[in-house]
């Protein structure tokens, strides 16, 4: 439940806090911001018919590029991954910041292409009869340091273009995008092109190009001005090549809603046009937002322009998209019983990973982890870390563990990752087991447990302010260890969940179960006393 609120004659109220399970669908005609609350950093959208899918970055995270289905542009779940592991042998390890970034999802000539960059590789593309069905291996377009967020354009003509930006890290520049010719087969690029746009002064940050083509115009959206405190810029022309006109169409103005940056102008059958960007939100990551458009003089506005300066600004809550129908609300998978052969795509490994870490199988209706050789308790540095996103700003996660060491090198536990990282570590201790809470490698609390199965809980209150808590055989829980505050990873959000590691290289044989993964909510205290909301009294612009 959300706290209650007025937006009557274009008023707004941004005391909304999103808590767990985040359901932006609010069951009376309208949404509330953001409509993922949760790391999917980079979001490409498109509508193939009546189905809309959503794409992310992924960074050094594998299955890589998840997919998300919604029928409303409100409600998604996720459907796929466009890349099972990442295509290079670097990989097999933790590569914090690299790996997956800005990607594209584009139909064309009855195939589905998904684009990304790897900024120390090049530009790929994978391609799929149905975005969730198998895809493509990874196929190199071109090769480059620094090549980043490339989006395709197919013109009437049959020919094909590509636009992209620079990684300043790795090219040394940050605000030019380039437009180059590409094969109509999308198997790569046919020369140099021709640099379209760069205004160092008005624009110094530029990148996460998306190309439109309507009514003889070229567009292409792009932030600028940085992730955290730019806007989301609009370029225009009636030449592939340009030159490009540019206007600002959505700016932080007077919201809390930092950015907006990067994300998809999508359209409807009936002719509605909407947006999705992202909100980069520590330790959350970048969650993704919705803004109506309109269209003026040829340039989409994006939000509300409650300023009346002609550039629009995030809006908290709106009426849901009109496609005719309503669509039952619907949440990306968090909780896993475990009880399915296949692991859930809610679940990604911390670097490539490999069949034989887990299984599904050994026990029924548990999940096996086989133990990986780490040295230390720096789980940073683990590859086999089995995570999900933050799902909400304040959410508690649990998990029910059996653990039997076999050598004293043995471990196993849950973990919250970040570029700084917290877990509850259960490990041999004289004849017995202990649990320790471990802050970045450094124990700070232990105490004795008993062998065989142990609850292991951690409470995030808005925030990101991580508490621990252990319980044997079902008993009462009881804190453990000081709290710490989660902080988001490279480019990425914390994550939290599972793992199982090993000392000696020799000890094949160690393994951890896990019975379950349940994230349930925590309700803030100022929800409960604002009440519910009353549907009546929420109204954007007069229309509900």
């Amino acid at each position: 439940m959300v706290s209650q609120v007025s937006v009557a004659a274009g008023g707004r109220d941004w005391s909304l806090r999103p808590t767990y399970p985040w359901v932006a669908d609010q069951q009376d005609g309208t949404y509330v911001n953001p409509i993922l609350c949760a790391d999917y950093s980079d979001p490409d959208v498109i509508r193939h018919g009546e189905d809309f899918y959503l794409t992310a970055s992924s960074f050094n995270c594998t299955p890589a590029l998840p997919v998300l289905h919604s029928r409303d542009l409100v409600n998604w779940t996720i459907v796929n991954h466009a890349v099972e592991i990442l295509p290079h042998e670097r990989f097999e390890q933790v590569q914090h910041g690299c790996g997956v970034w800005a990607p594209a999802i584009r139909f064309h000539a009855g195939k589905f292409y998904l684009f990304f960059p790897m900024p120390d590789e090049g530009i790929y593309v994978v391609t799929a009869n149905h975005p969730a069905e198998r895809w493509s291996q990874p196929h190199l377009v071109q090769e480059g340091k620094g090549l980043i967020d490339p989006c395709p354009l197919w013109d009437e003509d049959g020919s094909a273009y590509l636009v992209h930006a620079y990684a300043g890290s790795r090219a040394g520049i940050k605000h030019k995008l380039r437009v180059r010719p590409m094969a109509p087969d999308a198997s790569r690029l046919l020369g140099p092109g021709k640099i379209v746009f760069e205004d160092v002064k008005h624009h110094p940050t530029l990148e996460g190009p998306k190309y439109l083509k309507k009514d003889g115009w070229y567009y292409i959206l792009a932030p600028a001005g940085g992730v955290a405190t730019g806007w989301q810029l609009v370029l225009r022309s009636r030449s592939i090549y340009g030159p490009y006109a540019a206007r600002i169409v959505l700016e932080r103005g007077s919201t809390p809603i930092n950015g907006p940056h990067q994300g998809a102008l999508v359209d409807l059958p009936g002719g509605e046009w909407w947006f999705i960007h992202f909100q980069e939100l520590q330790p959350y990551g970048r969650v993704v937002h919705l803004q109506p458009v309109t269209w003026e003089d040829g340039w989409p506005l994006m939000g509300v322009d409650w300023d009346g300066n002609g550039i629009g600004e995030p809006v908290a809550r709106y009426r849901k998209p009109n496609l005719g129908r309503i669509y039952p609300p619907a949440t990306p998978q968090t909780s896993d019983e475990f009880d399915h052969p296949l692991l859930g795509l809610q679940w990604q490994w911390h670097a490539s990973h490999r069949r034989e870490w887990y299984s599904l199988t050994a026990r029924k209706g548990w999940l096996r982890l086989f133990a990986i050789e780490l040295e230390g308790y720096d789980l940073s540095r683990a590859p086999n870390l089995l995570l999900q996103k933050f799902p909400a700003r304040a959410f508690a996660f649990e998990t029910r563990v059996a653990f039997t060491p076999r050598l004293a090198g043995q471990r196993a536990g849950l973990v919250v990752m970040g570029r700084e990282h917290a877990a509850l570590i259960l490990r041999q201790s004289g004849v017995g087991v202990a649990v320790a809470m471990v802050i970045n490698g450094q124990e700070v609390a232990a105490r004795e447990a008993a062998q065989g199965e142990m609850d292991l809980r951690v409470e995030v209150q808005d925030g990101g302010e991580c508490t621990f808590s252990t319980t044997a055989g079902g008993g009462e829980l009881r804190a453990l260890g000081i709290p710490f505050r989660a902080v988001e990873g490279h480019w990425i959000g914390a994550k939290i969940g599972l793992f199982s590691t090993m000392e000696d290289e020799g000890d094949t044989d160690g393994f951890a179960d896990f019975d379950y993964v349940r994230f349930s909510s925590l309700k803030h205290q100022d929800d409960a006393e604002d009440g519910a909301v009353d549907s009546a009294e929420v109204c954007v612009q007069g229309r509900l």
